[in-house]
């Protein structure tokens, strides 16, 4: 289970730090998708709303792979994955297997770290 944790925490904090970098400095080229997903990305990026997405992803990655503040990143990340998966779910679904695996390298991580957020879905609030 250790190799799987740490195997999955390395993973996921290099993709999102891979690409929230990419996001700013663009080292990686990836053309405007077509149709309606090339619109929301344009949008996305002409608003400067990705400028957001990328830093949080670059800093949830970064401390993933440092191994600080786990728990915080995976919530960090936990919206955004979302997001990935319903824009791939619902525009453009060739980057689908993609998104699921980010996904299931997360939810590797938030089932390990179930005791630290388990208050989270505790039904009284906090006193």
């Amino acid at each position: 289970m250790k190799k799987l944790v740490l195997s999955s925490r390395i993973l996921l904090g290099l993709t999102f730090t891979v690409f929230g970098l990419n996001g700013f400095l663009n080292f990686i080229k990836m053309p405007l998708p077509a149709g309606l997903a090339g619109q929301y990305m344009g949008v996305m990026f002409t608003s400067h709303y990705l400028a957001v997405v990328f830093a949080l992803e670059t800093v949830a990655g970064v401390l993933l792979l440092v191994n600080r503040f786990a728990p915080l990143a995976l919530t960090i990340l936990a919206p955004i994955l979302v997001s990935i998966a319903l824009y791939h779910a619902l525009m453009e679904p060739q980057g689908a297997p993609v998104a699921v695996i980010a996904i299931a390298l997360w939810a590797i991580l938030i089932y390990r770290e179930r005791t630290v957020i388990s208050w989270l879905f505790s039904a009284k609030g906090v006193s």
